[in-house]
């Protein structure tokens, strides 16, 4: 008789990047051999998918893995650290973390089945050696794609030993939850060296997926019943630069919202100095595309902007709100914003200020400005107090959460399209197309739990706001899904 399955639990921090470079793993550990289970206290192997973004996501990393180490003693064999905080620190971390059986980085993905097997066995892997990846590729965008034998997370690596699958997409993907909305890679990697940005070294250049296989992993995400592509990247604005085409985007849209299955496509992270009126266009008015745009500002001086190595000032950037609410009038939109950042002034926050009052955003982050590890602005004088940024964080926050409510406000009595994500205790929740997954607002619909199903889309109209939430009213019935789905 053969041996049970070892049993695996993959537990994801971070961005939505960081849930396909999961469900990818959960694809090649399923396709060797391993069972796949959601609670970690029942899993051999706990494998953390952590974020190593700034403080606060990398203590929340670290915070989960003692958590999982914790689960050894009720039966768990190892636990296994895998994704950015790994791939960035690696030995590090390790030394640091002795509790974690092993430290993984990106080039172990392809072999990850051997890898934990190793580990269950009793071996000691030796800790990934971190390296800047941006190194692993040519510098000239043109000469990438052909770098076939660099791993790139997310892009239809095939697992040595098994090979992809027959038919859907070449990156040997497994769903992991059955929510109605997925994420689907774009591209990976940053060509960008914002000063205060380490995420290019770990991650690497710029890499963009090829459309045919975008398409093919689109079209088996609506075979699973996903209702919503979430298009993810670390640049979107720069898709199809190194395949020749820096328009290529703009043709791909229409493409991804004709899937059979799909309802609507959502473009996260967009470049503001890159994003072009045609961009603009297609996002605002193709058919299936959701009009959403979530335009990484960062700040709005000018002068803060510069020593960030980016681009951009309040005119600007009003501007090109203007032009997307011109055209798509019930557009969402989304922003980031760094506060305390070196040598930010009084005068300096206060222009940030007044172009959040400007902007009329549905959702805004604020942080607090922290060095990282190997950027340029960890070099930089003219360091902010800790109080004093701590102040701005909380006055910029209170500032937007008061500007977001009456954006939501504003929305009352607008003809919304809402997809059911939820249905708890009777509540119906899920989110127009003004709100994108995890980071905004949602929308509670006033209809009967018995009525609909997740994944059904329901045209509504607000009729209330709480916050930067909507509730509305449903004016026809739901388009339906089914109520469960298989990974």
């Amino acid at each position: 008789m053969s041996s049970p399955a070892h049993t695996v639990a993959l537990v994801t921090l971070g961005c939505a990047r960081n849930e396909v470079d999961s469900e990818e793993l959960a694809g090649q550990l399923e396709a060797g051999g391993f069972l796949l289970v959601e609670d970690p206290a029942d899993a051999e192997t706990v494998v953390v998918n952590t974020c190593g973004f700034v403080e606060a996501a990398k203590k929340d990393s670290v915070d989960t893995l003692l958590a999982a180490a914790d689960l050894k003693d009720h039966g768990t064999k190892s636990v296994v650290a895998v994704g950015c905080l790994a791939e960035r620190y690696g030995a590090e971390l390790a030394d640091s973390l002795p509790e974690a059986d092993a430290v993984l980085g990106f080039d172990d993905y392809p072999v990850i089945a051997d890898r934990l097997r190793s580990i269950l066995a009793g071996e000691k892997l030796h800790p990934h050696t971190p390296s800047d990846r941006r190194k692993l590729l040519p510098i000239s965008p043109a000469d990438r794609v052909e770098a076939a034998d660099v791993v790139i997370p997310g892009h239809g690596v095939e697992q040595i030993g098994q090979g992809a699958p027959a038919t859907g997409p070449r990156t040997v993907r497994r769903r992991l939850d059955a929510n109605p909305t997925a994420p689907l890679k774009l591209a990976s990697g940053c060509d960008r060296r914002c000063s205060f940005c380490a995420i290019p070294s770990f991650r690497g250049s710029f890499v963009s997926r090829r459309p045919s296989d975008v398409l093919a992993e689109a079209r088996w995400l609506g075979e699973q019943g996903v209702k919503e592509l979430f298009l993810v990247s670390e640049n979107s604005t720069s898709y199809g630069k190194d395949l020749g085409d820096l328009r290529l985007l703009e043709t791909l849209l229409p493409e991804l919202a004709a899937v059979d299955g799909v309802e609507r496509v959502r473009v996260s992270y967009l470049q503001p100095a890159e994003t072009r009126p045609g961009l603009v266009t297609a996002i605002a008015a193709t058919p299936g595309v959701t009009p959403y745009f979530d335009l990484s500002f960062q700040h709005a001086a000018g002068t803060v902007l510069r020593r960030m190595r980016r681009f951009g000032d309040p005119e600007s950037f009003l501007g090109l709100l203007a032009d997307i609410r011109r055209q798509a009038p019930e557009a969402g939109v989304r922003s980031n914003f760094i506060v305390g950042f070196p040598g930010e002034t009084e005068e300096e926050f206060a222009t940030l200020c007044d172009f959040l009052a400007e902007a009329r955003l549905d959702a805004v982050g604020v942080f607090g400005y922290s060095d990282e590890d190997g950027t340029e602005a960890a070099s930089y004088g003219e360091k902010l107090d800790e109080d004093t940024i701590a102040e701005r964080v909380e006055h910029l926050t209170a500032l937007a959460d008061e500007l977001t409510a009456q954006r939501a406000a504003e929305r009352v009595g607008e003809t919304v399209q809402v997809l059911v994500e939820s249905i708890e205790d009777g509540v119906v929740e899920g989110r127009a197309a003004c709100q994108g997954p995890e980071v905004d607002g949602t929308t509670t619909v006033n209809v009967a739990a018995d009525a609909v199903r997740v994944g059904d889309m329901i045209e509504a109209v607000v009729v209330a706001s709480d916050g930067v939430d909507l509730v509305a009213d449903p004016i026809s019935a739901p388009i339906s899904g089914p109520v469960e789905r298989e990974r």
